[in-house]
């Protein structure tokens, strides 16, 4: 980046920062919430074969892992449950384990505790597969897929494939995991924006937020806050990931000034950090530096004057 472009680039970040600590020192009102549909399957899960519920910690599981993953149905089944209804589950996808108890009839023992009107049950394992994630299985619902509302900027998305961070899409989180060095997205379907901003600008906020986190990774810009900030430390790294986001937006023209929602997510994470001022300048350093890596990574070295 040269010296003209670096300079546009301060003011840029110097402005946003500006304007999100003014929006949060007049008292902008609200909670910070999710730009996108969840729309996972609905009721208790349940097996395929027996169509009866799963009940207990097995619910938990399975609903945690169906929101978690993104999925439609509600029906579940083992590997070879699927095989007997011609379907197959595709390569690579993950089981969910659960359990179930069984008797254990096996050892005199068992059968005097039984003859007493005791039974000795033990717990076993079993893994299972969402509908999901097979072929060759109509199963019987209705899922309802939002229409797109976003438009594809060209600017942000060079920009974004220019870096070359892997992107996964699919689930209803947005997060960026260091130990597969992955950013995962919700689908762009999913993003239906606010009341102070559209799906487009919530969709490459969020996407920007994560590509902020990726820089900091050990093999790029190392940004390790544990030794300075302790337990804030991941509450810091949400700050320089929202301000590295509003910068971005503003730099690439997804939005012209930084929404309210920049303001709402910095606002809800001021509270564990004892200084706020110090924490939104240390925060606003730490992402401008994360900018400017992102940018230079992103452009082209011919068209670095």
């Amino acid at each position: 980046m040269d010296q003209a472009n670096h300079a546009k680039s301060s003011d840029v970040y110097q402005r946003v920062t500006a304007e999100i600590i003014k929006a949060i020192e007049d008292g902008v009102e609200g909670a910070y919430r999710m730009p996108w549909h969840r729309h996972t399957a609905e009721g208790f899960p349940k097996n395929v074969i027996s169509r009866r519920p799963y009940h207990g910690l097995n619910t938990l599981a399975l609903w945690s892992t169906t929101q978690m993953r993104g999925y439609h149905s509600s029906f579940w089944a083992t590997y070879r449950q699927w095989t007997t209804l011609h379907a197959q589950v595709r390569k690579g996808e993950k089981a969910t384990a659960i359990l179930f108890y069984k008797e254990d009839d096996r050892t005199r023992e068992a059968e005097q505790e039984e003859e007493q009107g005791k039974r000795r049950v033990i717990a076993r394992s079993s893994f299972v597969f969402n509908a999901a994630q097979v072929d060759g299985y109509d199963w019987q619902g209705t899922v309802l897929v939002p229409e797109d509302r976003t438009v594809r900027l060209d600017r942000a998305e060079h920009f974004v494939s220019g870096i070359g961070a892997q992107v996964v899409y699919g689930g209803e989180r947005a997060f960026y995991r260091p130990s597969t060095d992955h950013i995962q997205m919700p689908e762009r379907a999913s993003f239906i924006g606010t009341t102070t901003s559209s799906a487009t600008e919530s969709f490459y906020a969020v996407l920007l937020h994560e590509h902020v986190h990726w820089s900091g990774h050990s093999s790029r810009l190392d940004r390790n806050l544990s030794g300075r900030f302790g337990q804030s430390a991941y509450a810091m790294e949400e700050l320089i990931a929202e301000l590295g986001a509003a910068f971005l937006c503003a730099e690439l023209g997804v939005a012209n000034e930084p929404r309210e929602d920049h303001a709402l997510y910095v606002k809800s994470w001021l509270p564990v950090l004892k200084e706020k001022k110090l924490a939104l300048v240390s925060a606003a350093s730490a992402a401008t530096k994360a900018c400017r890596y992102l940018v230079e990574r992103s452009t082209p070295a011919e068209q670095v004057a």
